[in-house]
């Protein structure tokens, strides 16, 4: 299994004490597998995808990726953990403003060092991307900059990508082509694909599904 989480707790404090977001979550995901994970909003589903990303640390339970418990590395190991393995499209896109669209897809694969020119033109013309290189994410809609934010994420070909809603800012058609575009790519890597959505379309077109509910996954 590329990953496997086991009996994962996390909780965030609160005015009446802590609140637990995930109590004693169990998953795994094979090599080249799509999963999608549903649940209402605040079941948790963020907070489990940057678990796995090494964004934040549990309170209990282990998380191995690619061979490594990630839950006994420090921020530095996560980070590197994050760099050479993962690929993540943030619900907000996170890109940096001071860089164009060109560097925004190529950054993640600089840090890793696997900065590919053609691999990056294949991306941005996959994704309608050609004409808009060389402008800057204030120059760009909602939906180009989430078109950059998934380019960005496969850029460095990780082996796991984590998507949360990567189609939450665009309308039905234009998310249905995203995603095949996205499908196509992660295929195309042997990489496994871990997707947040509220869309039960989308969610029926991955390999299988799971549902969170109230820190649970049924």
């Amino acid at each position: 299994m590329l990953l496997e989480v086991e009996r994962l707790e996390k909780s965030y404090p609160g005015g009446d004490g802590p609140a637990r977001v995930l109590r004693g979550v169990d998953l795994a995901l094979a090599e080249g597998e799509t999963l999608a994970l549903t649940g209402e909003s605040g079941s948790g589903k963020s907070t489990l995808l940057h678990l796995v990303g090494g964004l934040d640390v549990a309170d209990a339970g282990r998380i191995r990726l690619a061979g490594t418990d990630i839950t006994g590395l420090d921020d530095r190991g996560r980070a590197a953990l994050r760099r050479e393995t993962v690929g993540i499209v943030f619900q907000q896109f996170n890109l940096i403003p001071s860089l164009d669209v060109a560097a925004n897809i190529a950054f993640q694969a600089r840090l890793a060092g696997r900065a590919d020119p053609a691999r990056i033109a294949a991306l941005a013309g996959a994704l309608g991307l050609d004409g808009q290189m060389r402008k800057y994410p204030e120059q760009l809609s909602g939906g180009q900059q989430q078109r950059v934010a998934i380019a960005r994420a496969l850029a460095a070909r990780p082996r796991l990508v984590l998507a949360d809603e990567p189609t939450g800012n665009l309308d039905e058609a234009t998310a249905a082509g995203v995603l095949d575009e996205m499908l196509a790519l992660v295929t195309d890597t042997g990489a496994a694909l871990l997707l947040v959505t509220h869309s039960p379309g989308l969610a029926a077109r991955m390999g299988r599904q799971v549902h969170l509910r109230r820190g649970r996954l049924e």
